[in-house]
């Protein structure tokens, strides 16, 4: 007798998989049937994978209606629909090298479970770059373009033969003199915009008044679209041809590799993608994904990922298809620099000086290479503009590929039983009332004894970029401050072996190393020192600049506000706050305590810090824009020349990098369009130090 086991369900799961499957339907009608895409492709292909996974979990909760289950959806109105002669299907993603080698290993088990056609030991593969654009099917009868039509739901689409006569790349007659076909070929490829195209179009409809396209391939589907062919032969679409049927031809005569019938189409009078590579193995195609993982950024077109295809037709063949993709191929993407994902927690964080700093803790995700568990939210303001909730749905993203934060809430999927988030009347830490200045958006904890503070100054103290103690890690610290041993910076030189054995793990030998890692810092330049110090404003790279005019601590502490905004690439913010630190007197107490303990604050051989061998900007392209808080316009851009960067006054598809003040103009706007990665002024400092 059959045993049969029923797992239980639990209600969140069910409720996960009809809100996925709802949103998911929501982007699919905005893409295919309005042409008004309302969700990233990154963001969509999590959504789906999740879904992907919830499904094979509990398969008896598959239905008919989840987009797991269907090609696609159905195709607009406003042209004819059209059957394909040959089915469109879709690709199945990989993410990684790890995906891929699966996918290698999943074909060739069904290969080896089967009567071999063609021996899979020697297989190649064909690694087209993945172009950011829109799918079309190309009908040729006798080498005359009768039909050309949109991917739809790749069973139909939209006749758009028209539009698609005005495609310069696609020939109307093509060069067969030479060439033995059937009567009726179809050839697939993909329409899109080169970025300088792009550019313009936006331009023009900025002009006009009308709504910006939001990425190349959105304004390729609406070109290819319009009812106007005037309007498409206009925006200048360009093609790529990546597939050719034969269908009917003798077996003999036709080309029977990928490869070689990306040769013919090349004959035939087709644009080929021109970085096409044949691989000899997975390790190659591996290879051919990590290269252009930095090359596509200097392309003149948007590309996301790298279709890998087995080269050889008889191993195609036998492998087949499943419901939705071809077994064959596979669409290797790069890592999003977008993803969603779930807010399991607010927590806010207490620096060094005492801003309270919500963070987002969630659901573990992939971006950029890394794994992301936390964001920034930045302040009180901010979680009131994103109304971001415990619970939520958001997406998020690396700011220059270095910073997390979140960029908005899918409130699609918000719960029913979440609150709106408020931040708290006393500092987490101490307990103390907090505060908020009139003309600041961060709330403070102005409690100097704040264990939280403490803690932070002397962290930031022992860091890399300022006295670089090593073994003075974050639990180290904690449990100095914790233990009462460690109030300040200058008590860290008043340590001795005995003290630090009270720590937890901590024996005779690491208690040494860490002595002698506190007195080698004494030797630290006295840049260092003053960064290390903590002052408002002051990163590292301010710091450098300050002691190049102030050589001692002696001149800096007596110096004028107007005397140290007076240094080239230092704002009156800058000065006034390091001014007011020099004023107070447990400062003054301080730095008499670390001088004591025989500190650097006089600059030795102030001449020779003038060149700067710190490139880390070299290769980036910057733009700025607006009033930033602390620098002067012209005094940013002298910063980035120095780290190695490039500074430019216009925005392009060659931009890495805005920096955003306030009052931005058109350039944000712009640089909004291209995908250029925004960074505010703190943001730009914490590259440079980085």
């Amino acid at each position: 007798m059959e045993i049969i086991t029923v797992v239980s369900i639990k209600p969140e799961v069910q409720q996960r998989i009809e809100e996925l499957r709802q949103l998911l339907q929501q982007a699919s009608y905005a893409y295919y049937i309005l042409d008004a895409p309302t969700m990233e492709d990154a963001v969509y292909d999590r959504l789906y994978r999740e879904l992907q996974d919830l499904e094979a979990e509990y398969p008896q909760l598959i239905s008919s209606h989840s987009p797991t289950q269907r090609v696609g959806e159905k195709p607009a109105t406003q042209f004819n629909s059209v059957k394909h002669n040959i089915a469109l299907y879709s690709l199945e993603n990989a993410f990684n090298i790890d995906e891929l080698k699966t996918w290698e290993q999943r074909w060739r088990r069904q290969v080896s479970s089967a009567d071999e056609v063609e021996s899979p030991d020697k297989a190649e593969y064909v690694c087209e770059l993945k172009i950011d654009g829109s799918a079309l099917a190309l009908t040729y009868e006798n080498g005359v373009l009768v039909r050309g039509v949109t991917r739809g739901d790749g069973v139909a689409g939209e006749d758009i033969t028209q539009n698609v006569r005005t495609i310069r790349s696609i020939p109307l007659r093509l060069n067969v003199n030479d060439v033995s076909l059937p009567e009726r070929i179809e050839i697939r490829g993909e329409a899109f915009l080169p970025l300088d195209v792009f550019n313009q179009i936006n331009q023009e409809r900025e002009k006009a008044g009308e709504s910006l396209f939001a990425n190349p391939r959105n304004a390729a589907a609406g070109t290819l679209r319009q009812l106007d062919p005037k309007v498409v032969d206009r925006r200048r679409l360009d093609f790529f041809a990546y597939t050719l049927h034969l269908p009917g031809m003798d077996d003999a005569k036709t080309p029977n590799t990928q490869w070689e019938r990306l040769q013919l189409l090349h004959r035939m009078g087709l644009k080929v993608n021109p970085n096409k590579k044949l691989c000899q193995s997975i390790e190659e195609v591996a290879q051919y994904y990590e290269y252009w993982d930095t090359e596509r950024l200097n392309l003149p077109y948007m590309t996301d990922g790298v279709v890998v295809k087995l080269n050889s037709f008889a191993l195609q063949e036998q492998l087949g298809f499943t419901q939705k993709f071809p077994r064959w191929a596979v669409a290797l993407k790069y890592a999003a620099e977008e993803a969603p994902t779930r807010v399991e927690n607010i927590l806010v964080n207490v620096g060094r000086t005492g801003a309270l700093t919500p963070l987002a803790q969630m659901r573990p995700v992939q971006l950029a290479g890394t794994t992301v568990s936390r964001a920034t939210l930045h302040n009180a303001d901010r979680i009131a503009q994103l109304d971001i909730r415990i619970g939520d749905t958001v997406v998020i993203r690396k700011a220059g590929e270095i910073i997390p934060e979140v960029l908005r809430v899918l409130k699609e999927l918000r719960p029913n039983d979440t609150t709106p988030f408020v931040m708290p009347s006393d500092c987490p830490v101490c307990g103390q009332p907090v505060v908020r200045q009139k003309e600041e958006a961060v709330t403070r904890c102005v409690n100097t004894s704040c264990p939280a503070i403490v803690k932070g100054s002397i962290e930031h103290w022992v860091s890399r970029n300022a006295l670089d103690i090593r073994g003075m890690g974050e639990k180290v610290v904690e449990q100095l401050v914790d233990k009462g041993l460690v109030t300040s910076v200058a008590d860290l030189y008043d340590l001795t072996i005995d003290k630090l054995l009270e720590l937890e793990r901590m024996g005779e030998k690491s208690a040494q190393k860490l002595i002698d890692a506190i007195a080698k810092s004494k030797n630290q330049p006295w840049a260092r020192v003053l960064y290390g110090l903590g002052i408002r404003h002051v990163g590292s790279v301010i710091a450098e600049t300050v002691t190049k005019k102030f050589t001692s601590v002696e001149k800096l502490s007596q110096a004028k506000v107007t005397d140290i905004e007076g240094i080239y690439g230092i704002g009156i913010e800058i000065a006034e706050s390091v001014h007011q630190w020099f004023q107070v007197s447990a400062n003054q107490t301080l730095i008499q305590r670390l001088q004591t303990a025989g500190l650097q604050f006089v600059a030795t051989n102030p001449n020779t810090e003038d060149v700067n061998t710190n490139q880390k900007l070299a290769g980036k392209t910057f733009v700025v824009t607006g009033t930033l808080p602390t620098l002067k316009r012209n005094d940013a851009k002298a910063l980035i020349k120095k780290y190695g960067g490039k500074v430019t006054d216009s925005i392009s598809n060659k931009t890495d990098y805005l920096v955003v003040g306030e009052d931005a103009g058109s350039k944000l706007k712009k640089a909004q369009s291209l995908g250029v990665t925004q960074l505010s002024e703190e943001q730009l400092l914490e590259l440079l130090e980085g």
